[in-house]
């Protein structure tokens, strides 16, 4: 049996007398691209902090194997350092020797060109390709993201699917967190949260999905 890199048990969480979890549990295994779609508001960013160790739940319990790669949904880098310093920060924090993968990553999601540019002269697309970058660098078995899209043209929206087919190919275990759920028929497991709760979506219901969300997309997003 193949042992999950992630599993949330339990998990409950309320704001004073809002709750926003109630009870939530699931399980990631490598080799997995997992959604969880739901709402604004619905308690989705509040879960993967808990899942990424940011923030404790009131009850319940998050287990995770191997190292972890975490993009937030507000991109949090420094304005006053270039590209470079971010990758040669990250390098030391994350004690690796060289930036050979983070090379890789900066060719593949196309934005060579701002290696040394300030970051807070960049667009909020680059910046969140920068984010992504110092997630992967490490080579994470678990990636945890919140609303990823954002700021992403057309061509890096499809960089960043074929970069998730690889990483899965690879064995890391993606988990995307977004209120607006394309491209259904990439993942392997869908999960919906609402009213706190979550509930799993039958493989057979996402069938037919997939070229619908295409038109989707190029309508209201691009």
């Amino acid at each position: 049996m193949i042992e999950p890199v992630l599993c949330a048990q339990n998990l409950c969480k309320s704001f004073g007398r809002r709750k926003v979890l109630q009870g939530v549990g699931f399980t990631v295994s490598p080799c997995t691209l997992v959604g969880i779609v739901g709402e604004n508001g619905a308690g989705k960013s509040t879960l993967l902090r808990i899942l990424a160790g940011e923030l404790r739940p009131n009850r319940g319990e998050v287990f995770r194997r191997g190292p972890m790669g975490y993009c937030p949904q507000t991109v949090i880098l420094n304005d006053a350092l270039t590209v470079n310093q971010h990758l040669q920060y990250f390098r030391a924090a994350y004690n690796i020797s060289e930036l050979r993968r983070a090379n890789e990553l900066v060719e593949k999601l196309g934005y060579q060109k701002y290696r040394n540019a300030l970051v807070g002269t960049l667009s909020e697309g680059t910046k969140q390709k920068l984010n992504l970058t110092l997630a992967l660098m490490h080579q994470p078995s678990l990636l945890l993201l919140d609303e990823p899209y954002q700021g992403f043209d057309w061509e890096t929206y499809l960089r960043f699917w074929d970069l998730a087919s690889e990483l899965r190919e690879q064995g890391c275990a993606v988990l995307i967190i977004t209120h607006l759920l394309f491209e259904q028929q990439r993942f392997d497991c869908i999960y919906h949260l609402q009213e706190g709760r979550m509930t799993q979506e039958p493989a057979h219901a996402r069938e037919g999905k997939g070229e619908a969300s295409w038109g989707s997309l190029l309508r209201s997003n691009f």
